[in-house]
């Protein structure tokens, strides 16, 4: 059988899972911590597929070290709260919810999730024992998207721990340069295995990977959907004035 299509019947299975799970907890933002662990069961399903190369294993650390330490962000994030603010909002807005959480929510991600992923299951499949300057310049890129996220993610979670923040905007450490740091690191992250990916024959056509998630980051369902809940909140209004929306820049106050 075609790997592509063992992956695929694989990842239909796994959202499934989490699509049970999500009825019997009440909670759709389960999805969050679905997506990076799937990730990881993606990547390393193709790699015991393939011929398991040494660059195959170092991309699947690299995959396995992210999708971790991103579900168990948003795991922790979540414990002993209420549904998080997006998924609430479609569960009081949507008519047929459950079909519609079914088909928008999870399979929809999952789809999302394998279109990003192709950059590792091409290199799980086609690569060779041999490594390529570029695979060092990749892993580079990776290093500095996952500094971006993981510190990003840690000097909000360390800014919204303090009482006397509640309500407010985190303006400091990485967010001085750009509003969306963690988001901004999960994407160089992608870019950084698919410039991994490239330096295999066809390699170049997994450009859809990193394509996919900075699109949906960018403009659909990261930045975007936080923009809008802030939309109005005057500290917010006046550290969009000064402040990258994604790309780091100096600060211009």
């Amino acid at each position: 059988m075609n790997h592509y299509l063992i992956l695929a019947l694989a990842l239909f299975s796994y959202m499934l899972v989490w699509f049970f799970v999500s009825i019997l907890i009440k909670r759709n933002d389960v999805a969050d911590i679905a997506w990076g662990l799937g990730f990881v069961v993606m990547a390393w399903i193709s790699y015991l597929l393939s011929d398991q190369s040494q660059k195959a294993l170092l991309v699947n650390v690299l995959v396995t070290v992210w999708g971790l330490r991103l579900s168990w962000h948003i795991f922790l994030r979540n414990k002993g709260k209420s549904e998080d603010f997006r998924y609430h909002q479609w569960r009081m807005e949507w008519k047929h919810f459950y079909l519609r959480s079914f088909l928008q929510v999870f399979m929809l991600q999952g789809l999302f999730l394998f279109l990003t992923v192709l950059p590792v299951i091409y290199i799980n499949i086609h690569s060779a024992f041999s490594f390529h300057f570029l695979d060092v310049v990749g892993i580079l890129i990776w290093l500095t998207g996952f500094y971006f996220e993981s510190v990003g993610d840690y000097q909000l979670k360390q800014f919204k721990s303090k009482p006397e923040n509640k309500g407010k905007i985190i303006t400091t450490g990485l967010w001085r340069y750009t509003r969306h740091p963690n988001y901004f690191g999960e994407v160089v992250q992608w870019w950084g295995i698919f410039l991994m990916a490239v330096t295999l024959p066809g390699g170049w056509m997994t450009i859809v990977g990193p394509l996919t998630i900075t699109y949906l980051v960018r403009y659909v369902s990261g930045v975007p959907m936080l923009e809008r809940k802030y939309a109005g909140n005057p500290e917010f209004e006046a550290y969009k004035k000064v402040t990258s929306v994604f790309f780091p820049m100096p600060s211009k106050q």
